[in-house]
């Protein structure tokens, strides 16, 4: 049978760089929060490099403010960034500064990008929210700064690379959709508070509207889900060290309908 959440639960989602939460896990962290979850966002990474024109710490500085101004429209509590873009490394300070927020936190659900992306900040993010995760009960692992070991259960989830393919190009596949519909103007305008990114990724990824593309992206997994307008992937990461049954799920069982399987995947 599974494990519901207790009264008091978390949804924590960590992202690479500010705007990378609300491309692809926004919706799912929102539907969250509408069944009872308290939801804390995490950029790694403070965006200094996302711009052509302005100096870093002019650039840092609007986009922490861009930040904070998504977590207001979500509602979440939002935790100061740990490194400058590409320079998110794996090593073991960072992980224990990872490690040392999610035992403050406590999430019942984790919320992170794929472990295979077209670029390694994302795929480093993921890889030190998963040990961080691992690390967070472990009494001889001290974090930085210093947090107590926390044994409870967390599933973790990791969001769908951007354009759906990993660094070779090739597809990879949600195991799972939730419906984004309901929350999607929310989505859309947390996304909208990155105003700094839109000359950025048209000049540097060829997107020519941020917004756009993420609608499109929403409506792409929508349709493969073939119930939702709208709708996010995601993987589920092995429960091995992070909960004591397979059957804890607290995604599928909060969400209800509004979470389903792809039977595609394969």
């Amino acid at each position: 049978m599974a494990t519901q959440p207790t009264n008091r639960w978390t949804a924590l989602a960590i992202g690479a760089h500010p705007d990378d939460i609300e491309f692809g896990m926004a919706g799912t962290l929102l539907r969250l929060q509408a069944a009872g979850a308290e939801i804390h966002m995490w950029n790694l990474a403070d965006g200094a490099c996302g711009t052509r024109e302005m100096p870093r710490d002019e650039i840092v500085r609007i986009r922490g403010e861009e930040a904070a101004a998504a977590a207001r429209v979500a509602g979440a509590v939002l935790h100061p960034p740990i490194a400058t873009d590409l320079e998110i490394f794996y090593t073991r300070e960072m992980v224990a500064k990872v490690a040392a927020v999610i035992r403050t936190v406590q999430p019942t659900v984790l919320l992170i990008p794929a472990l295979q992306d077209y670029m390694e900040d994302h795929m480093n993010t993921a890889r030190l929210a998963v040990t961080g995760a691992f690390a967070r009960g472990m009494r001889n692992f001290e974090t930085l700064p210093v947090v107590p070991p926390w044994e409870g259960e967390v599933a973790v989830y990791h969001a769908m690379p951007h354009g759906g393919c990993d660094s070779y190009g090739r597809p990879v596949l949600a195991q799972r959709f939730v419906d984004i519909t309901p929350v999607m103007q929310r989505k859309t305008e947390m996304l909208a508070q990155h105003a700094s990114q839109r000359g950025w990724l048209r000049d540097s990824q060829a997107i020519d509207s941020y917004l756009q593309a993420m609608t499109d992206s929403g409506t792409a997994l929508g349709m493969l889900s073939g119930k939702y307008r709208y709708a996010e992937g995601w993987r589920p990461h092995n429960y091995l060290g992070f909960a004591n049954l397979p059957t804890f799920d607290p995604m599928k069982d909060v969400l209800g309908k509004a979470c389903s399987e792809n039977l595609d995947r394969e």
